[in-house]
């Protein structure tokens, strides 16, 4: 919005509250954020500083003297349980959660989404951490979706920062996760190679089916196949050369494959349990056709199949190799069972 806008009120909208007017004529503007210019006293009716419940006549000269100032918003520190893996003065390794972001948006509020990161928690439970992200991002070198769980890998100062930033964009650290997809995969191991870039149309997903993408470089190793009563899975075990916003999830689903529990790429909410049975010949064609029946039972999982096992770098001061490793969870070990398969090791 421009500092200064100047409105005519028609006759059309005499009787209408001053901020119903100014969303008609602000469309890229939210009601919330109209009301909070006038509460801050930004919008002026015929000079006079104007009120939500104004209720206008017609003919009055609207003007909109700026902006809505909101406080920066800075990363909080939290008590929240933190899975310490790895700690010494430069770095720190963690176990991250499923269902807990990283760190908060620049568009997030204290109220709202500034609460339950990653962020937070580490604020809460280390003295100093790396300024080179920025205030909202404290520490943070690299960053896992909400919902993957995992090894994440933090910087205690700015020269670790850097150190790390460098090997991460550089190649050299290998990072190694355990997915379980929809379908059997018809290689046992393989590479993607597909750019992606962000979907022109649904903006929160990514794509592989535009041109113009960024390099982003999968590899998968098939560690078993599944065939349960839910029907066929893959466990795999995958190492990603780039670090592209969900590079796994939408490599994965550009195969037909998409990771378990990922509905914004294609995976069912709800698992049926199904059994085959014989459907009898077609009519039309004479061949037997292959039915399912539905049992009625189902299977969710409230995440992604999606874990970062192993993380391996050099240390950004000593140069000492480094690994780190981290088992899947019991929920997910639980979800395997579930499908009637033993518990999976990394």
């Amino acid at each position: 919005m421009r500092a200064a806008t100047i409105l005519i009120v028609t006759a059309e909208y005499a009787g209408k509250r001053l901020d119903q007017f100014l969303v008609s004529q602000l469309p890229t503007v939210s009601r919330a954020r109209v009301q909070e210019l006038i509460s801050q006293g930004k919008v002026s009716v015929n000079g006079t500083i104007g009120k939500n419940s104004l209720r206008l006549r017609g003919g009055e000269q609207i003007e909109v003297l700026g902006i809505v100032e909101r406080p920066p918003l800075r990363a909080i520190a939290e008590e929240i349980p933190l899975q310490i893996v790895y700690e010494d003065d430069d770095l720190a390794v963690i176990n991250k959660p499923a269902g807990m972001m990283v760190h908060v948006g620049a568009g997030a509020t204290e109220d709202t989404r500034n609460r339950g990161t990653l962020v937070n928690a580490l604020l809460h439970h280390f003295t100093a951490l790396s300024a080179v992200g920025g205030e909202l991002r404290p520490g943070i070198v690299h960053r896992l979706d909400r919902n993957t769980s995992g090894l994440i890998v933090v910087a205690k100062n700015d020269v670790a920062h850097r150190a790390l930033s460098s090997q991460f964009s550089g190649r050299r650290v290998k990072k190694t996760y355990i997915a379980l997809v929809h379908g059997w995969l018809k290689q046992d191991c393989g590479t993607i190679s597909s750019p992606i870039q962000r979907d022109a149309v649904r903006r929160t997903r990514m794509t592989t089916r535009r041109s113009g993408g960024r390099e982003a470089i999968t590899r998968y190793e098939v560690q078993r196949r599944i065939e349960s009563e839910f029907g066929k899975f893959t466990l795999l075990r995958v190492e990603i050369d780039t670090g592209r916003t969900h590079q796994i999830r939408v490599h994965m689903a550009s195969l037909g494959h998409p990771v378990v529990g990922d509905t914004l790429y294609g995976a069912p909410r709800e698992i049926r349990n199904r059994t085959s049975r014989a459907a009898g010949p077609s009519a039309s064609s004479g061949q037997a056709l292959e039915g399912r029946r539905y049992t009625g039972s189902t299977l969710s999982l409230a995440r992604n199949f999606l874990h970062s096992a192993e993380i391996e770098f050099s240390h950004p001061r000593t140069g000492q190799a480094l690994k780190f490793e981290s088992p899947i969870s019991d929920q997910l070990q639980g979800f395997l069972r579930n499908l009637g398969t033993p518990s999976a090791a990394t």
